[in-house]
Order: structure tokens, then sequence, then C-alpha cells
């Protein structure tokens, strides 16, 4: 069995992806953990430290994984060009939320909860860590595309995480019993890949 902190963790992953921070209470937490009220602060110190604590579990993986595959590209050449850059920071966000495993199913909603919940909570959880991965492609991908405002690069890059997420979400929302296959799920990758790499090309917005 998973200890006591994985429990909690793991029962907080479920609920905040559900129902968003506000709407998640500790007890609730702890029921469905089996847990006692009193975990969450032992453990934790906090509901906003817990939801830090979740998101992080997600993401750190993720971010590791794009991170790799940014030191390849860059081992090759000093200027990657932007379909590698695209494939190097959206492939991890596919590997993470994989078609047809539960696992994949709550990264993705738990991520557009990210995105949508307006606690205040649900911005302050990101770190050193996360700021390096962000600032690291937004480096690459203006060595890239000179043309682009910081603004609107960083505006594009948020874009690849959001249209990542919402066709994860819809295809765990959508799935049949023993559908989609691991071929339909690699080609949505590849589709994906493609299409980001033509919307992150695309020439700057006229004012």
């Amino acid at each position: 069995m998973a200890d006591t902190r994985t429990q909690i963790l793991d029962a907080a992953e479920r609920l905040f992806a559900e129902r968003g921070f506000h709407g998640t209470s500790v007890r609730a937490i702890t029921d469905l953990a089996g847990a006692n009220l009193a975990a969450v602060g032992y453990h934790f110190g906090s509901k906003a430290e817990l939801v830090a604590a979740v998101v992080r579990r997600v993401v750190e993986p993720i971010n590791a994984a794009q991170c790799a595959g940014l030191d390849r590209l860059l081992a090759r050449t000093p200027d990657p060009p932007v379909a590698e850059l695209v494939e190097a920071f959206a492939g991890p966000l596919f590997d993470g939320m994989p078609a047809g495993d539960e696992g994949g199913a709550r990264t993705s909603r738990l991520i557009m909860t990210i995105f949508g919940d307006p606690a205040e909570e649900m911005r302050t959880w990101t770190g050193a860590a996360e700021d390096t991965v962000r600032d690291r492609f937004l480096a690459a991908f203006g060595r890239a595309l000179p043309g682009l405002s910081p603004e609107e690069l960083w505006f594009r890059l948020r874009g690849i995480l959001a249209v990542t997420a919402v066709d994860r979400v819809d295809v765990h929302n959508q799935r049949c019993p023993g559908d989609p296959s691991p071929v339909a799920g690699e080609a949505a990758r590849r589709w994906a890949i493609t299409f980001l790499a033509a919307a992150m090309s695309a020439p700057p917005t006229g004012t």
C-alpha cells in the first residue's frame, strides 16, 4: 500500500482536477485518502502547499523531459529549427498524458484546471525550476523567431500547453473501451506538432 503522503497526493490530484481549488475541501481529500484530517497539515502544512506539491509531482517529470530534449538539440546546433523545438517542448506533454491511461487522464484534467481555475493558489505554485524551463525555451524560440515580440512569443508558447491539454482531455473524455489505439495516439502527437510548429512559425501579428 502507498504511504499516507502518497495517498493524500493521489486523492488531492483527483479532486483538484475535478473540482478546482476552492471546490475541494481538506476533509474531502483526507476522506478519499483514508487519512485523518490532521495529516494534510502534518505532511504539507496547508491546502495551498498541498496543491503546489500535487502540481509539481505531475509537472516535474514533464519539465525534466523537456529540458533533456532541448539539451539534445542544443548539443547538435545552437539554433535548432522551430519544428524541433516544438517537438522537444510538446512531445513530453503527450508522453505525460498518454491516451487510454487513467494517470494521463488525471494529468490532463489537472493541467486544464490550472489554466481555468481563478484561485490564486493555482497561479503561485511555480518555482525556479519551472522558470528555468520556460526561460530556456523562450530563449531558443526567440533565436529561431527573431521577428516575434517577447509578449507574442510567450502567448504562442502558452498556446502549445493549451492545445495539448485540450486534446488530451478530449481523448480521455470520449474514448471507448479498447480505443484509441497506440497508433492513433502517435498520429495525434504528429498532427499536433505539425500544427503547432506552423502556428509558432506564423509571421508576427500586425499592430
